[in-house]
């Protein structure tokens, strides 16, 4: 079975390859992108393509050459950049979608999209909120999140194109940098902490998100994947989630591994009100019931892993 990943050379994708290649192999594990210098070490270490997933002949070709079965689309424009240019974000992000639904059809694969709290709005219930809900999110982000999770549903219904997604939280890592998401506090915090022992925070305090680290992230895509269809009453857009915290309650985590570390704020406006647009907390009862959903770090675990993680990659 062969594998393509798009935006391989993004925050989840960089981290996918190599959970993917290990589990089944290196060379049924292609990768594309449209930076092939961003991550080169893990890119480069199996078969990687140039490729831009707004140019559908790019896409197909890549398709095409490697038989490809299996696609992991992440190739996106997150949510802060997405509100600066919304323009890009709706080719890149609806377009390139529709582009790889449409090959996938043709050439029979199965196809992971993932979307995100920010599918949700303000009219949305923002504690617990419910896996089937209203979605009338007020970010562009959002916006072609709810229409990729619709197209998904499309086409698993009109085709029975094998579609499935998680909406993702927040997402920590210690590999990657964050690529202009509303959460990205939550990573810059980690490194400030460590090399300047400051940190200036973007969100007020008391902007309760859910949160996931990596290795759930990359763990619930490939558990989804291989979750046998017949258990799949959802399908596509899954809540997953591990914890829900705001600002402060990192900070006080970090601080306990780090006395003189400090925290002071300045509010971006546009990503504050996003970010006061999603849920504080998600139900992924569905997840959970469905294929067996359960996240292995709460934010005590997460942070004394990436702060031992980063100790010794800054060093």
């Amino acid at each position: 079975m062969k594998i393509l990943i798009t935006g391989a050379a993004g925050q989840i994708g960089s981290e996918l390859v190599v959970a993917l290649r290990k589990q089944y192999g290196i060379s049924n594990v292609i990768t594309s992108d449209i930076n092939s210098k961003a991550n080169e070490a893990i890119l480069q270490e199996g078969p990687f393509e140039l490729a831009d997933c707004t140019n559908y002949q790019q896409i197909k070709n890549v398709i095409q050459k490697h038989h490809i079965k299996v696609i992991y689309h992440l190739a996106a424009i997150l949510s802060g950049v997405a509100e600066a240019k919304p323009q890009l974000a709706w080719n890149v992000n609806m377009n390139g979608l529709y582009h790889i639904l449409e090959l996938a059809r043709e050439y029979h694969c199965s196809v992971f999209t993932p979307s995100s709290i920010g599918a949700f709005g303000p009219s949305t219930p923002r504690d617990k909120t419910p896996q089937d809900t209203i979605q009338r999110p007020t970010s562009c982000y959002g916006v072609t999140k709810v229409a990729g999770e619709l197209l998904c549903d499309y086409y698993f219904r009109k085709y029975g194109l094998d579609t499935r997604g998680l909406r993702y939280p927040g997402i920590i890592s210690n590999v990657t940098l964050p690529g202009g998401g509303t959460t990205d506090y939550a990573v810059e915090i980690f490194y400030e902490a460590i090399q300047h022992k400051k940190y200036t925070c973007f969100l007020k305090q008391g902007t309760f998100l859910d949160m996931m680290y990596m290795p759930d992230a990359l763990q619930a895509a490939i558990q989804l994947m291989e979750t046998d269809p017949k258990n799949l009453k959802h399908r596509n857009a899954f809540n997953v989630t591990a914890m829900s915290f705001a600002p402060e309650h990192i900070f006080g985590e970090i601080k306990q591994h780090i006395p003189d570390f400090t925290m002071d704020y300045k509010i971006d406006p546009v990503r504050q009100c996003i970010a006061d647009s999603w849920p504080r907390s998600m139900d992924d009862s569905a997840a959970r019931q469905e294929w067996g959903w359960s996240p292995q770090y709460d934010l005590s675990k997460m942070t004394t892993d990436m702060i031992q993680v980063l100790l010794k990659k800054l060093k």
